[in-house]
């Protein structure tokens, strides 16, 4: 399996996640995967939705492993239609408002935290992404910062704002970073990223001294700088190339954030030539004939 997942160039998390799903699995049952059947596929996931009570969208990814191994690994292509996916609610988030952001910035603890929550709604990257930034990816010449090896091993750029390039240059004359944009320490001479959760911490604590109620979490920011650049006039598809969006169908739940295009919509309503309500009457029931 891991043979499979490295030829097909698997990011190193999925790896990691898909080979932890199938040893659950296989523990279990106490058997190895490669002995079991459809019928403890069917019942291992009705385990996680009823007994473990996991989310449609952490069982999700159990299957998504489970089917790797099964279809690519084993060769049993016939468990592909029956390894569907549970029906996951599509929930909109709940995207801050531009002064929500401003309070979030101005509630940073450090120069470090602050520098992490501009870059992030600077640019809309995801966390994964904002911890493997390097020095070397500020282009301050083209005005661009450069994504390399984002999601699905894609590159993309992104701008790169005289406001933001004024931090980071502020926050590199105080740290000094030499090879990661964000290090964490160092090891054999060589800095480390920081982990994902230290960009979560940063959020989260920032969020807490701002008196912000909702949950702010990297990737909201980031659902608010789409937000905010489509109510500001960026077209859908230039939106879609910034985020590293491989459908644009993806993209266009933006529409349903934005206020401003909310607002736009000509109702029909409007063109509808009725009565004044002040006609109508005041009661829940039809008189009778």
């Amino acid at each position: 399996m891991l043979e499979e997942l490295e030829r097909r160039n698997y990011s190193d998390k999925t790896i990691r996640y898909y080979v932890r799903f199938l040893e659950r699995f296989a523990q279990h049952f106490g058997k190895s995967p490669d002995k079991l059947g459809l019928e403890h596929v069917r019942s291992y996931q009705a385990y996680l939705l009823k007994q473990r009570r996991l989310s449609p969208r952490s069982v999700e990814n159990h299957v998504a492993a489970l089917r790797f191994f099964f279809v690519h690994t084993l060769g049993r292509h016939g468990f592909y239609q029956f390894l569907p996916y549970p029906k996951v609610q599509r929930k909109l988030p709940n995207i801050l408002s531009r002064e929500e952001v401003a309070h979030l910035i101005e509630a940073s603890s450090s120069l470090f935290q602050r520098t992490l929550l501009m870059v992030l709604y600077g640019t809309g990257m995801r966390r994964a992404e904002i911890v493997r930034l390097k020095v070397s990816d500020i282009d301050s010449q083209r005005m661009i910062l450069h994504v390399v090896d984002g999601k699905g091993h894609k590159d993309r750029d992104l701008p790169l704002t005289p406001a933001l390039l004024e931090t980071l240059r502020a926050y590199w004359r105080w740290l000094k970073p030499r090879t990661y944009m964000f290090p964490s320490r160092m090891h054999r001479g060589h800095e480390q990223p920081i982990s994902d959760k230290t960009v979560w911490h940063a959020c989260a604590e920032a969020a807490k001294k701002a008196g912000i109620r909702k949950r702010v979490s990297p990737h909201l920011i980031r659902h608010s700088w789409a937000t905010h650049l489509l109510e500001a006039g960026t077209d859908l598809r230039t939106i879609q190339l910034l985020l590293g969006h491989q459908d644009l169908e993806t993209t266009a739940r933006y529409l349903h954030l934005s206020q401003q295009h909310l607002h736009q919509v000509s109702n029909p309503l409007e063109e509808l030539k009725l009565s004044s309500v002040d006609r109508s009457r005041r009661a829940y029931h039809t008189p009778r004939p």
